[in-house]
């Protein structure tokens, strides 16, 4: 006897069947396969401070957070946020009613998309863009509405820019909110001061929610610097920031993140929250609450740190022959394969680890219009310096 399906229509859901197996695991699991260099995932292959580490210890013998911590997020953290938000940028955020700590930034973004939107509402983001925002944005019910961030020049540097006016253009009757992400990954690049004042203008001009994705906020480099597009005029009111404490003190798989917002939007954001994880990561809480509070010196030593790993890389890849685009900000470095003689990134990142030895992601599936990514291949540098100098050595045989 055949068997049948319980159903003719496919189990996925239509708005994910575009979404396979991130291309993450994808590259990883090559990796493993290869004993390959995994330079494709965006994790650290150290720990964070020892005194964070041993914060989390702490509260796990001291019963703090094994059991539910509260639905808005331990009131040590919440205030910890809100006083690095002042501290940091002059912000100023009420604990009890504009922060809300969520499951790592990626629950927050989709908790704020599952939020805000209504299906049809059309969300205008920054293409190349990380998966979880078209996968958000789809199961929301949005509809994504790319603005391509193009090769050109910043500093008299090779960088990816934003076109204002195509940026303009693609907002219409039918947008909702803008999705931002700065500084970008994976181009690297960092929104200036009056790129961001033109955003919000445009923000506050067409009355639209901003949900902007700042996990890299320390992690600027040379004269780059980080402004939060809610310190802008008009702007706090309609702005959902997001932060994580993975990318900053290299825990990530603590995924502790959060939100700071208006009260309504908060209210809001947390009311779609509540029913995805309702509560995560109670024991970090209280850690990552104590590394927030550490001195200026450790993220002075930390960018310090990066920027040395950045040069490392970005001038091993360009000695291979790569094109490269050294970063402003986070710890991704992109490249062109072109001058390679390569033209499409997905082939060319599968083969990469019997080539090399040495594994990198295609920056294609970052877009909606794949041939605008197709000869970019992003590569991470958050590793020990003997592991991005082995990688750099690999990746030169491609120059033979």
């Amino acid at each position: 006897m055949t068997s049948m399906s319980p159903s003719a229509r496919p189990l996925l859901n239509r708005r994910l069947a575009e979404f396979g197996t991130t291309i993450f695991a994808e590259m990883s699991a090559l990796a493993v396969r290869t004993g390959a260099i995994n330079l494709g995932q965006g994790f650290p292959d150290t720990d964070g401070p020892e005194e964070v580490r041993e914060a989390a210890v702490r509260a796990l013998r001291d019963g703090r957070g094994n059991q539910y911590p509260p639905g808005p997020g331990v009131p040590e953290l919440r205030t910890a946020v809100a006083a690095h938000q002042l501290r940091r940028y002059g912000l100023s955020f009420d604990p009890d009613t504009e922060v809300l700590v969520t499951a790592g930034a990626t629950e927050a973004i989709a908790a704020a998309l599952l939020a805000l939107l209504e299906p049809g509402d059309e969300v205008v983001a920054l293409e190349p863009y990380y998966d979880s925002y078209a996968a958000c944005i789809a199961m929301a019910g949005g509809t994504r509405v790319p603005v391509t961030l193009r090769p050109g020049a910043a500093d008299g540097e090779p960088a990816f820019r934003l076109d204002l006016d195509e940026l303009r253009d693609a907002v219409t009757d039918r947008t909702r909110l803008l999705l931002l992400n700065t500084p970008h990954n994976p181009t690297g690049t960092v929104l200036t001061r009056d790129e961001l004042a033109a955003v919000a203008e445009l923000a506050v001009e067409r009355d639209l929610l901003v949900v902007t994705d700042e996990v890299y906020e320390h992690l600027v480099f040379g004269t780059a610097e980080h402004v939060p597009i809610a310190s802008f005029p008009g702007m706090r009111e309609r702005t959902v920031t997001i932060g994580s404490a993975g990318k900053t003190y290299a825990f990530t798989g603590w995924k502790v993140g959060w939100v700071t917002a208006a009260p309504a939007l908060l209210t809001a954001v947390r009311s779609a929250k509540q029913y995805l994880t309702y509560v995560a990561s109670g024991p970090f809480q209280y850690a990552v609450a104590e590394a927030l509070a550490l001195p200026d010196a450790y993220l002075t030593a930390y960018r310090q740190d990066m920027e040395a790993k950045r040069d490392l890389l970005a001038t091993g890849l360009a000695e291979a022959g790569f094109g490269v685009y050294r970063p402003a900000g986070t710890y991704f470095v992109t490249t062109d394969i072109r001058p390679l003689g390569e033209s499409d990134g997905f082939a060319f990142c599968r083969s990469l680890p019997e080539r090399a030895g040495v594994v990198a992601v295609p920056n294609a599936v970052f877009y909606d219009h794949r041939e605008e990514g197709a000869p970019f291949v992003r590569f991470a540098f958050c590793k020990r310096v003997p592991v991005l100098e082995e990688a750099v050595g690999r990746l030169k045989s491609l120059a033979g």
